[in-house]
């Protein structure tokens, strides 16, 4: 199968998830698909294109990730600015080319405490919960050791419990309330 068979039927067939993805990783559809479309490019314009779907939504999949945290200072510097050179759309499109953020429940939430973490993090948030890779296989894509992949996982769940926690009063007025309802 020619590489251009191969990229065609990858973005009509996988492009949809490889965006919802891209989306965990960056909080931002238009950022998602830049993110999706620079690793497109680089895949396919390596000497090496994949001549199967599969493995090239693999190398796709690690490119967007590899991509994701290396690029993480320029996005942030960029985000500092960007307000002065663009406009949001006040309604997004409905349909099947609704941004990913509409069709999940929760997304302000689960947007707001994923921006929080740093790029490691997130990455290995999103490998381990969405992508229900192990340790070790997260370690090996992000090319960190596994104990550096459990400490980023450990550190971000931290992070993530003081954003997604139902009760966001501190745990001194949570006693205080427990304890008037006791007595």
């Amino acid at each position: 199968m020619a590489w251009q068979s191969v990229l065609d039927e990858l973005v009509r067939e996988r492009g949809p998830a490889l965006v919802g993805h891209a989306y965990l990783l960056t909080g931002d559809v238009r950022d998602a698909e830049d993110l999706v479309q620079d690793a497109l490019v680089k895949v396919f314009a390596g000497r090496r294109a994949a001549d199967q779907v599969d493995s090239a939504e693999a190398y796709v999949r690690r490119a967007i990730h590899t991509l994701f945290v290396d690029g993480y200072r320029r996005r942030r510097r960029w985000v500092a600015v960007r307000h002065l050179t663009a406009t949001r759309e006040t309604s997004p499109p409905d349909g099947p080319h609704a941004p990913p953020e509409l069709l999940v429940g929760n997304r302000l939430v689960l947007a707001r405490a994923l921006a929080t973490l740093g790029p490691r993090e997130r990455a290995c948030v999103v490998l381990h919960h969405v992508e229900d890779l192990p340790v070790a296989e997260i370690a090996e894509l992000l090319g960190l050791s596994s104990g550096a992949v459990k400490r980023y996982l450990s550190d971000a769940r931290a992070a993530l419990r003081v954003h997604l926690d139902p009760l966001d009063e501190p745990a001194e007025e949570r006693l205080t309330v427990t304890t008037r309802r006791t007595r």
